[in-house]
């Protein structure tokens, strides 16, 4: 059985994938998936419905598909091609922060316009997400010696463009069941995801938005747990802290403060999932001033305390 007979694919499957689809094709699953499903329109468009919603998707759209609804897609009717990458994928608990203000009905989640400036960096990822899903350590081991590590296609990966689907021109799909190279793919997973959701816009926000609020919310991806406040934040961009913080909320539909504790609270997520630091060192290190702040923050955004949400990450006995 092959990647692309798994029209509803197995739970524990990941699968990654790319097509260049003409007319006609479409994929309808009544009751939905048990995965979850991303999509990354490259070029053309696609028409996408789930639940309550219904979208289309052209260049630069990223649309991310909850498991368990029931969903239909396909090329958008008059369009003349739909070329895209797709995963099957489950999600860490993480990701629901940057996915959050993307949301739609029916467990959609659509994150339009992605600026061109990342699409190669995204499209990128896909490919090594394709070679990660064939990974094993062998093929590390049997790289040649002097040959380029950081070539489009290092020694021992296959080459994702190499096998092609004859009624599209597109690559084959890797279906990835678990250990080292479901991991890789999902480290490629997550940075589109953060790619996307991190230089996109949610709709209502404005096309461009305000370069200072964007430059404000970069330090604070790169720095969370820097000892941030309004006064600070708005003295990078040379505004007082009344003008700053309104526009921050013009822009953002959030408080500066609101914007700095979810990036900790992400920051945070992250160390839990893959560090040992016991929930003081982890609060500490994310820029909470306290483990009780940090617990009732985290609890606040993921619904559950820092050391539940680790142990559903490391079943008993890994």
């Amino acid at each position: 059985m092959t990647a692309e007979d798994l029209s509803v694919p197995a739970a524990e499957l990941m699968i990654v994938g790319h097509y260049d689809r003409a007319p006609g094709y479409a994929t309808r699953r009544p009751g939905g998936s048990p995965s979850w499903l991303l999509l990354w329109t490259e070029a053309g468009s696609g028409a996408v419905e789930q639940g309550g919603a219904a979208f289309e998707v052209g260049e630069g759209d990223l649309a991310v598909l909850r498991s368990g609804v029931a969903q239909h897609y396909r090329v958008r009717q008059g369009a003349e091609r739909w070329r895209f990458w797709w995963v099957h994928f489950q999600p860490r608990a993480s990701w629901a922060a940057w996915l959050g203000p993307y949301a739609r009905e029916g467990g959609c989640h659509l994150v339009a316009g992605v600026p061109r400036a990342v699409h190669p960096r995204i499209d990128l990822a896909f490919q090594r997400a394709l070679q990660d899903a064939r990974w094993t350590p062998d093929m590390t081991s049997s790289a040649t010696a002097g040959s380029d590590p950081v070539g489009p296609n290092p020694a021992g990966m296959p080459d994702p463009t190499a096998a092609a689907d004859p009624d599209g021109g597109a690559r084959v799909p890797a279906v990835v069941v678990g250990g080292a190279a479901r991991e890789l793919v999902l480290g490629a997973v997550a940075e589109v995801l953060v790619l996307a959701t991190a230089s996109a816009r949610p709709e209502g926000r404005g096309e461009e938005g305000d370069e200072r609020v964007r430059r404000v919310l970069a330090r604070i991806a790169a720095e969370p747990g820097a000892p941030h406040s309004v006064a600070s934040l708005a003295r990078t961009v040379a505004l007082s802290p009344s003008r700053f913080a309104h526009l921050f909320a013009e822009e953002t539909g959030q408080t500066p403060m609101q914007a700095v504790r979810r990036a900790r609270v992400r920051h945070a997520a992250s160390l839990l999932e893959v560090t040992d630091m016991d929930v003081g060192q982890v609060a500490a290190a994310s820029g909470f001033v306290s483990p009780f702040h940090f617990s009732r923050a985290f609890r606040r955004e993921y619904g559950l305390p820092p050391r539940d949400y680790r142990a559903r990450l490391r079943p008993a006995g890994d």
